[in-house]
């Protein structure tokens, strides 16, 4: 058994997990949860107008580390991972970002192409599925990009048949067309139509045809479900391996994007960092939707818990 920290820092949010890693001689793995946290510090703010990371949002992250490395150290963990997405992928000044992530936690980020982002969420969604729901199409909704995987798992071991990393995420549309409050239909459409444009080659490019089992992961799938069910304080439980139908993502879609800032922060669910970017996740997962009932036939979406984060702890042992 291995104690092993994994920190995903994505576009919109920093997150946390310590776990004990136990391999087994037939290839399984188990990990038990020690301790999960999640951060909105927004990295990517501005990115895709400046190309840069802001000062502010480096130091948000800076300040979100340097707490994330304490835990480590009184939890015992033996080694720890840092994965960076996609807003430093796109940043001029990334540099400086690797530099802050060295001083404040002694590790390097690494920054993983989308092929490696998207297997590595597809290792940690997949994990407590049936082996025979599969084949399985992953899609992880992030704050700059959206990544589509398509492969089965036999409990131990994934076998990736196509991988796609598309630049469209709820940080990165809400930025390009939802100004309003709340968004008007013209920019709704045009979000959509956006969503479209950019994902359309993502299928293009990955077959999903075969697949039998869509699974949702990351914070814009977990919120959606969480909504979706009304529960009044946001509950992993309640969320893990829930579902919803394409019609039901599209009815949480409309009621979104009809409420005022005001409204969703009113959510008992909602984390006041994922507020202001909703409405854009919601309308990329009803994308998804759209194209998984057209291509697939799979009209259900399983929502996961678990995602790139447990992909990055077992990466570790």
């Amino acid at each position: 058994m291995a104690r092993v920290a994994a920190i995903d820092c994505g576009t919109n949010s920093i997150r946390l997990l310590v776990a004990d890693v136990t391999r087994h001689e037939d290839g399984t793995a188990d990990l038990r949860d020690i301790y999960r946290e999640m951060r909105v510090v927004r990295l990517g703010q501005g990115v895709d107008a400046t190309g840069r990371l802001a000062a502010e949002a480096i130091e948000r992250t800076r300040a979100a580390l340097q707490e994330y490395g304490a835990m480590a150290v009184r939890k015992g963990v033996q080694s720890l991972r840092m994965v960076a997405t996609s807003a430093t992928r796109d940043a001029a000044n990334r540099e400086e970002f690797f530099s802050m992530v060295r001083d404040t936690i002694g590790v390097d980020a690494e920054v993983i192409t989308g092929e490696e982002e998207a297997h590595l969420s597809f290792i940690g969604a997949v994990g407590d599925l049936d082996p025979a729901d599969g084949p399985f199409v992953v899609t992880d909704v992030g704050g700059g990009s959206t990544e589509i995987v398509v492969g089965r798992w036999d409990g131990a071991r994934a076998e990736i048949h196509g991988a796609f990393s598309a630049d469209i995420g709820c940080v990165r549309l809400t930025e390009r067309c939802l100004h309003s409050d709340p968004p008007s239909e013209v920019e709704a459409r045009d979000a959509e139509t956006l969503a479209r444009s950019v994902l359309n080659p993502a299928f293009d490019s990955v077959d999903v045809t075969q697949s039998r089992t869509w699974v949702g992961v990351a914070g814009t799938m977990t919120t959606l479900s969480a909504v979706s069910q009304d529960l009044p304080v946001y509950d992993p439980h309640s969320i893990h391996l829930s579902r919803m139908s394409d019609r039901r993502v599209a009815e949480v879609t409309n009621d979104l994007l009809a409420m005022t800032h005001e409204q969703r922060a009113a959510i008992g669910s909602m984390h006041p960092g994922r507020v202001d970017v909703i409405c854009g996740g919601a309308l990329v997962v009803q994308v998804l939707a759209e194209e998984m009932r057209g291509r697939a036939r799979v009209t259900d979406l399983v929502v996961s818990e678990h995602d790139i984060l447990d992909g990055i702890a077992l990466s570790i042992s």
